[in-house]
């Protein structure tokens, strides 16, 4: 009879040793009871794709890990390569530990079953299998193969709760998720004071203080037709080459372009990072600065470390006390030190409790998180869509409708700001949370099409990706998830694009098409440029001038120099919003710009066009988005007064206002973020 007594610990998004509750359980419980520690990684096939395993020509057991509606890789080249140094940097920190990492490609019940089967060989009895839970619904699906599989062999099985994000499920005044408020705001208050909540983090395990590691030779290898090289380099080689293609004739990366997200993966880089952006001031300017287009510390790009659990909130909160009341001489020198919190650090706080949010959202909605009628479960909303068993009878053809994604894609719809988001997206895997949101409103409310679809494309390319903060603000910013301000919520490119890209740097980094205009406003929307102008500024024959996908009315104050580059005064009257939202509801949802990708709120009121929108029918067809006008009167108060026109009429999409990055955004993601790039990350 065997006398070992393993512990297979499945790793998954709890990528670090530190303030990690299921490593420092071990190395502070000397009775624990198990003589090993199995620690796996799982590459898990339907989410990432795994047939770069497959080195003897074969094929792969499993299905592409293409999306369900784009068929876009679920994982890009991007978030693959930050997860991959993530994955190694883990692997040496547990080394160092005395322990170590082993790696896998496929599924999670698979690989319990291959482990559970040569380890008997081996005359080793598994005892336990242990593993994070995670809220995502393939994640719960599964945690359930592995209970189901430990109940069937009589092996124990632990679900740990995750303790990395900013306040503890514990702590959360909340009988069941149910009870989670559809507002924000509401949520907020219920957690108010945001700097007392957050429970102390946990310390890294002494080194030698795990259970011992099982020898190599007797864990069973990995499976064929995979294989697992023992090189990072080969590594992160056999995950990129099937996902190297993002789409066909990409643009080329513009010269002279600068990544805004140079960062490597993993805890080391991670708890570097939260150390320089105490120090830089990134922290202590963040309230004024989350909103920036260019370089790395105009936000905290914590977004893809928290995503994959390199770092937790309660750790980016720890530090920030330690720098507030100035007990630690690492931050003596940041501005701010030692003088409490500041509206940089509150703002940063604010944040990581809008991720908290996002992800309860997941916990209560489940499955609607995925549904095109989001969590308001409206079906009678029509959107534009490329695929024909989808599309609405008033809507362009479903050809038509796949040229406008394409275009999107490639960033090259004659929106600027638009274009510029989604070049930077494509060859670096980030993109601020403003342009995010603004994306987002232009995909689902200028251009009516399905939201999901562009759900899709940024989880395959953000670095920073989440499951609950990308969707859920995709939802947001569409107009079927909780956002108080429903459809009154529709931002404008071309004034967003004056207010945040104000010399225009932003749009002619990544759109060198334009660098040769001079007026922001043909920067903004090329196809404004005079005609007589074209061929000395190189846009004749260039698609996103000659046919732009929107045209957006706007007008400026005066006739500006030729040459400047300044912004312009525009006059704004008070515009009026008619809609079911409730009005009330939405003057109290204060959350402004999220750099997670949710943003603009009833604080945010000059960053997005407020509509004239129409009146719902009554009865059955309440819910229905079928008025002709679509919102074409504008808004009473936009550029000198006018608005600019939305012809989105019957099928303009399902959608209202804003959406957190991811995920979405740089510092919770997605949008952060999701978000989510590399040079790494």
């Amino acid at each position: 009879m065997s006398k070992s007594n393993i512990l297979i610990y499945f790793i998954r998004r709890d990528l670090r040793v530190s303030d990690n509750p299921l490593l420092h359980y071990l190395s502070s419980t000397p009775d624990h009871g198990f003589t090993h520690l199995l620690p796996v990684y799982v590459f898990a096939s339907h989410q990432i794709e795994v047939s770069g395993f497959i080195t003897d020509g074969s094929k792969s057991p499993y299905p592409e890990a293409k999306s369900d509606l784009a068929r876009f890789w679920r994982c890009g080249p991007h978030r693959a390569k930050i997860t991959t140094s993530a994955v190694w940097d883990m692997k040496n920190s547990l080394e160092a530990l005395g322990s170590g990492l082993f790696i896998r490609a496929g599924q999670f019940g698979d690989i319990l079953r291959e482990l559970k089967k040569g380890l008997e060989e081996k005359s080793h009895k598994v005892g336990a299998v242990w593993v994070t839970s995670d809220e995502g619904v393939e994640e719960k699906r599964d945690e359930k193969t592995l209970s189901s599989i430990c109940a069937d062999s009589g092996i124990d099985f632990k679900l740990w709760a995750d303790e990395k994000y900013f306040i503890d499920d514990r702590d959360v005044k909340l009988e069941s998720a149910q009870d989670l408020p559809d507002v924000f705001t509401t949520y907020r208050k219920m957690m108010e004071p945001l700097r007392d909540i957050p429970r102390s983090t946990l310390p890294k395990p002494a080194k030698s203080s795990l259970p011992q590691l099982l020898p190599t030779e007797d864990v069973p290898p990995q499976a064929a037709p995979f294989s697992i090289p023992s090189t990072y380099d080969e590594l992160e080689k056999r995950i990129l080459d099937p996902i190297k293609e993002i789409i066909p004739n990409a643009p080329p990366f513009p010269e002279g372009a600068i990544s805004a997200h140079p960062f490597r993966g993993g805890e080391t880089k991670a708890l570097a990072r939260l150390e320089d952006i105490i120090k830089n001031g990134t922290v202590y300017n963040y309230k004024s600065s989350r909103n920036g287009l260019v370089g790395a510390d105009f936000s905290t790009k914590l977004s893809a470390y928290l995503a994959l659990g390199c770092l937790t909130a309660r750790q980016v909160h720890a530090a920030l006390v330690r720098y507030e009341e100035g007990n630690d001489d690492t931050y003596a020198s940041a501005q701010g030190y030692g003088e409490g919190e500041n509206d940089g650090s509150k703002s940063v706080r604010f944040e990581l409790l809008w991720r908290d949010y996002m992800r309860l959202c997941t916990r209560k909605f489940s499955f609607r998180l995925f549904r095109r009628s989001g969590f308001r479960d409206d079906q009678n909303l029509k959107w534009k869509s490329p695929k024909p068993e989808d599309a609405t009878e008033a809507q362009p053809s479903s050809d038509e409708v796949a040229t406008m994604l394409k275009r999107l894609w490639a960033g090259t719809t004659g929106m600027g700001l638009i274009d510029a988001s989604q070049r930077e997206l494509i060859h670096t895997g980030y993109t601020s949370n403003r342009a995010r949101q603004n994306v987002a409103s232009f995909l689902s409310k200028h251009l009516g099409i399905d939201w999901r679809y562009g759900a899709e494309w940024y989880e395959m390319l953000l670095v920073d990706y989440d499951v609950s903060s990308n969707w859920s603000n995709w939802q947001y910013v569409s107009g079927v998830g909780n956002d108080p301000r429903g459809e009154a919520r529709i931002f404008n490119p071309v004034k967003q694009a004056f207010d945040y890209d104000k010399e225009g740097e932003y749009v002619k980094m990544w759109v060198p098409e334009l660098r040769e205009l001079d007026r922001l406003e043909n920067v903004f929307q090329a196809c404004t440029t005079p005609k007589e102008e074209w061929d000395q500024c190189g846009l004749k024959g260039l698609e996103m001038a000659e046919s732009p996908l929107k045209k957006i009315d706007f007008s400026v104050d005066g006739k500006p120099n030729k040459h400047s580059k300044r912004p312009f005064d525009r006059r704004r009257k008070d515009g009026r919003i008619r809609s079911n939202a409730n009005m009330a509801q939405a003057q109290a949802a204060d959350h402004a710009d999220s750099e997670n990708g949710s943003n603009g709120t009833a604080n945010d009121q000059n960053q997005y066009q407020h509509y004239d929108l129409p009146q719902r029918p009554r009865g059955d067809y309440r819910g229905s988005r079928g008025d002709a006008r679509g919102g074409r009167r504008g808004y009473r108060g936009g550029y000198r007064g006018r608005g600019y026109a939305s012809s989105r009429g019957a099928y303009r999409g399902n959608g209202r206002g804003q959406f957190q990055a991811y995920g979405y955004g740089p510092m919770t993601n997605q949008w952060a973020v999701p978000p989510a790039q590399q040079p790494g990350s």
